[in-house]
């Protein structure tokens, strides 16, 4: 087998859409919609928390005397907040709007930015180098083999979040793969920012990066800065002031003070909500956690606390293929690493989920790492990784639809 080495500038994504890419973006819209519609024809469709927050946002106001005794809420002086970000609250405006709406409308909303993102990691594989067939298979392992296709059809506000940053990161990594516009990647991280904040970190290596092939001239260097910072300087603002407007602080969260219901998350916040000593436990989550078992068919039961991403989604394993030695590989590795370190610093782990859910955070870089790996696939193990993968997250929804129901 000859291996050879991947550009350090992948191509543009091509514009040209053929039949095959039509079949697949059919694929994606027919399994996201069944799902969907499974998952809601078995759930009762009564308004969650984040609705109840919605339908008090229209009127002014950002507290709930409903809340009162739900995970993840901050009692306040008998005024009761939803620990939550401003991007998982703005998608479900229009059905609070509604109230015909507001039972379906956490599905639809996952569904809205779900669906681009699966239909988009087929431009994402071939910008980074995949060709042919194996583009495909990468395009059907992010769609279909990862957790982005739980989390969008599901039906969970802490879903939304993953299914909007996983869209803007996918987003982010086109544009630098093509025209790379300082304006457009810095206000896609600036949407991740404000979906999953942990991904902000990313903008690091990718800023440094920008600037450093324009070192020799000054002013588009600024230029370029800028336009790469002002987006993301603009989101931190705008997550700090929903912040203070709630909890008096620019710098709390809510998740700090927030009621939680299950003795061992008390206990591992109590340690810190960033914390050294987290890692051990998250990291065992997500590599080395596995499933309970059953007497009866299916035999395995998903823990809720999470399962190794390694166990669920094996084919990202095939990331390792791209190596290290090319600079857009480098860029990429940096990038997941930097946004790794605070999701294994963090407290919560991701209960209730489906393997490690906070790992989609880093996904789609990973995504992008396998594409340049494809040059040195083999074939049949790869793609046999690929379907185990699918076989797995596909048991995992219909696990987390019959659970959620």
């Amino acid at each position: 087998m000859t291996v050879t080495t991947p550009p350090s500038d992948p191509p543009a994504p091509r514009s040209r859409i053929t039949r095959a890419d039509l079949l697949f973006g059919v694929a994606v819209l027919f399994a996201y919609v069944a799902a969907t519609a499974l998952a809601t024809g078995l759930d009762s469709l009564k308004p969650d928390m984040m609705m109840v927050v919605a339908e008090r946002a229209l009127g002014g106001h950002l507290d709930s005397p409903a809340l009162k005794g739900g995970v993840d809420t901050v009692d306040l002086g008998g005024r009761y907040y939803l620990a939550l970000g401003p991007l998982q609250l703005l998608p479900y405006l229009p059905f609070a709007a509604v109230p015909a709406l507001q039972g379906i409308g956490r599905y639809v909303a996952c569904l809205l930015f779900g669906i681009p993102a699966a239909w988009l990691s087929l431009p994402l594989a071939r910008a980074f180098g995949a060709k042919g067939a194996d583009a495909f298979w990468i395009a059907a392992f992010t769609a279909f083999g990862s957790l982005l296709f739980y989390v969008s059809v599901v039906g969970d506000m802490y879903y939304l979040a993953h299914a909007e940053a996983f869209l803007a990161l996918t987003v982010f990594l086109l544009e630098w793969s093509g025209r790379r516009r300082p304006v457009v990647m810095g206000a896609m991280l600036a949407v991740s920012f404000l979906a999953r904040p942990t991904t902000l970190v990313a903008a690091a290596p990718f800023g440094v990066a920008l600037l450093w092939r324009q070192r020799h001239e000054l002013r588009a260097a600024l230029r370029s800065a800028l336009a790469f910072g002002l987006p993301i300087a603009g989101s931190i603002a705008v997550y700090c002031w929903f912040n203070w407007v709630r909890f008096g602080s620019p710098l709390e969260s809510g998740y700090s003070i927030s009621y939680i219901s299950q003795p061992s998350l008390v206990d591992r916040r109590a340690i810190g909500l960033f914390s050294i000593r987290q890692v051990p436990e998250n990291l065992r989550l997500a590599l080395l956690a596995l499933p309970g078992t059953m007497d009866n068919f299916p035999f395995f039961v998903p823990s809720r606390w999470g399962m190794s991403m390694l166990l669920v989604s094996p084919a990202l394993l095939t990331s390792a293929w791209a190596g290290f030695r090319d600079r857009t590989a480098q860029l990429l590795w940096i990038a997941a690493a930097l946004v790794a370190v605070p999701v294994f610093l963090y407290y919560g782990g991701g209960f209730v989920q489906y393997g490690f859910r906070y790992s989609l955070d880093f996904t789609p870089f990973l995504v992008a790492l396998m594409a340049i790996g494809s040059r040195r696939w083999v074939g049949w193990p790869e793609r046999l990784l690929v379907v185990a993968s699918i076989g797995s997250v596909y048991f995992g929804v219909l696990w987390g639809i019959a659970w959620h129901a």
